[in-house]
């Protein structure tokens, strides 16, 4: 790689050279994404503003590119007699469920998929859900069973989501389901992990070889989240509440995954120059002060949140703009990909259950 005399009067020689005093890795190999990390740091002024803006990772988009694809399975699939069903279990009048869960139906609407809204009392015992799910293990028109969590605190929310039927368990939460992913033989596996390796995989972001940390440790997300990257030859940190010096392990990192649930915490002293940061969080913030010094640098986001008086913000924190290669934006970055691996869990759900009719459909997607 060749650079000539630029805006910053270097050669390539002298911009691998410095990286202000920390040495840079030179020879054949090489790792890109370090020389890349070397090149911005030893590119910024000192005054310490940066120059680098990062490339967005528009989860909109990509969601678009699968639903393409999934609605030509889908139609391979009715061809052959099969209509994917989805069946969401929605237990009481929780707002912020119900609109998740309306929002899984409607995609549902928009592909083809026949859905199946269940609203039971917010009184039901834990009996009477097992019961609900045992009926829909038993019906051949669901392929799919998603149990909107939380559950009412009567309701044993670990008993519920083992009682799914395996084939069913599009939330892959199942504990035989994760064990599957463990072992490198994955079924179905958790929606939003999987999307993030969608945004990697179709954003071209190398992942072989490369340094990853997740930075949270949930069942439903870091963890899987580790073994997707894991399994695809990523080298990969978990972090959590009591990582010794949490911003120094993740500035490590080609790539990281922050899923903890803690709006803004993430901020440009955790990321690496060039890193690809992927944002899982969706907080919504009603402090006036955080969010002041949240969107201190984003005059727009902070007149939107005075005028609502609230604001979606993510894990990270809207600064690593500045630093980071490549960013999923919070909202309209993971949130779409979560939904739309739920269809395509569906989908693939349908096409195992029923294997001897749609052996003669068309597969688009793996």
């Amino acid at each position: 790689m060749r650079h000539s005399e630029g805006r910053f009067g270097r050669t390539e020689e002298s911009l691998f050279g410095s990286n202000r005093g920390k040495e840079c890795p030179t020879g054949q190999h090489r790792d890109f994404s370090r020389v890349l990390s070397c090149f911005l740091v030893s590119a910024i002024p000192s005054s310490g503003a940066s120059f680098v803006t990062a490339r967005i990772l528009n989860g909109n988009l990509i969601r678009e590119e699968i639903y393409v694809e999934l609605r030509g399975e889908i139609g391979a699939l009715k061809a052959a007699g099969i209509t994917p069903g989805l069946a969401a279990v929605l237990v009481g009048d929780n707002a912020a469920s119900k609109v998740y869960v309306n929002s899984k139906v409607a995609a549902c609407e928009s592909l083809g998929i026949r859905s199946f809204f269940l609203t039971p009392s917010a009184t039901i015992t834990t009996q009477e859900l097992l019961m609900l799910v045992h009926d829909l293990n038993e019906r051949d028109d669901v392929d799919g069973i998603l149990v909107q969590l939380p559950l009412p605190p009567q309701v044993d929310a670990k008993q519920i989501l083992d009682a799914v039927d395996l084939s069913k368990d599009v939330d892959g939460f199942n504990p035989i389901n994760v064990g599957r992913l463990v072992a490198g033989r994955p079924n179905l596996v958790a929606c939003t992990p999987l999307g993030v390796m969608e945004i990697l995989r179709r954003s071209k972001i190398p992942i072989e070889g490369a340094e990853a940390a997740v930075i949270g440790r949930s069942d439903i997300v870091g963890k899987p989240m580790a073994l997707l990257l894991l399994h695809a030859n990523a080298t990969v940190t978990i972090c959590h509440s009591k990582t010794r010096d949490l911003p120094a392990t993740a500035r490590r990192a080609d790539i990281v995954v922050a899923a903890m649930g803690r709006p803004a915490m993430i901020t440009a002293d955790y990321i690496r120059p060039g890193a690809t940061v992927i944002d899982v969080g969706t907080n919504r913030i009603t402090d006036a002060s955080q969010a002041e010094r949240i969107f201190a640098k984003f005059p727009e986001r902070l007149a939107k949140f005075r005028e609502k008086g609230s604001a979606l913000v993510g894990d990270v924190h809207p600064d690593v703009v500045e630093i980071a290669g490549a960013l999923t934006p919070s909202p309209g970055g993971v949130g779409p990909l979560t939904i739309a691996m739920l269809m395509s869990n569906t989908v693939k759900a349908a096409r195992m259950r029923h294997s001897g009719r749609a052996a003669g459909a068309a597969t688009v997607r793996r």
